[in-house]
């Protein structure tokens, strides 16, 4: 009976999990990565033995890695296959509310973007809600449907992500775009001497 309540409360309860900027510091270098994925399994939904085992592999399958590489310690993946690793032990317990603090900061740009189509078809598939914390504004204008733009703590701005990054209305906003980097070396010199 207590196992029981225990799976159907972290089913319903509201769950935060936060996915973190360095997966190297996220995960135990002593624990595979199936013990990554299976602890809150096994500590707050009871999970044990057969059942424990069908799930860990089911969410190495979801962040697209084999179950056999739930063996693998974190020193033998790479940072994109590590970062999967960390958003399998964060949607383990299905949390409604998922916290993704620069999830991308730490990897190259070709395995940011495959993190975050993963991220982007998990959420569709799981419906969680993602606070996306970047300073990155090409990932923000990529994945977030709303954005909220914060000075020294506190939100000068917020608003839907077209009308944010597109029109936006405080000065600070202003500055933050006119700071990121733009793709074309022609028009990112252009900026600097405008």
């Amino acid at each position: 009976p207590g196992s029981t309540r225990l799976r159907s409360w972290a089913a319903s309860a509201v769950i935060k999990v936060q996915v973190f900027p360095t997966p190297t510091a996220a995960l135990d270098p002593r624990r595979s990565s199936g013990d990554a994925v299976a602890e809150p399994l096994r500590v707050h939904a009871g999970l044990r033995g057969g059942a424990l085992d069908a799930r860990v592999a089911e969410l190495l399958d979801a962040v697209g890695l084999p179950a056999a590489w739930r063996r693998r310690y974190p020193h033998e993946l790479s940072g994109g296959q590590r970062q999967r690793v960390a958003i399998a032990r964060s949607i383990a317990l299905r949390p409604r509310l998922l916290i993704a603090d620069e999830p991308t900061s730490a990897l190259d740009v070709s395995v940011q973007a495959t993190v975050l189509e993963l991220l982007r078809e998990l959420q569709r598939e799981l419906r969680f809600a993602c606070l996306f914390i970047s300073h990155d504004l090409a990932v923000v204008d990529e994945l977030c449907d709303r954005i909220v733009v914060l000075q020294h703590g506190r939100v000068v701005e917020e608003g839907r992500r077209t009308q944010v990054l597109r029109a936006p209305r405080h000065p600070y906003t202003s500055a933050l775009i006119a700071s990121s980097p733009v793709p074309d070396p022609l028009v990112q010199a252009q900026r600097h001497t405008a």
